[in-house]
């Protein structure tokens, strides 16, 4: 399918850059470090546009009442 490769393709090359910070790129567990990260970026992606309103509003600063 190319529709799924085609936006898995960033995620995957983005956890191997991180993956490399912490395993060798032709050790055993490359791919399974890869793919945590993976899923750690996917659900950090997830969770950041589904809390946006509540990010947003708590990164603003709210006008004082005096």
């Amino acid at each position: 399918m190319p529709g799924i490769s085609w936006l898995l393709q960033p995620v995957m090359t983005t956890a191997a850059f991180f993956a490399t910070w912490f395993v060798a790129e032709d050790s055993a567990n490359f791919g399974v470090v890869q793919m945590a990260i993976a899923v750690l970026l996917i659900t950090s992606v997830v969770a950041v546009a589904t809390f946006w309103r509540s990010i947003l509003s708590w990164l603003t600063p709210r006008a004082r009442k005096g």
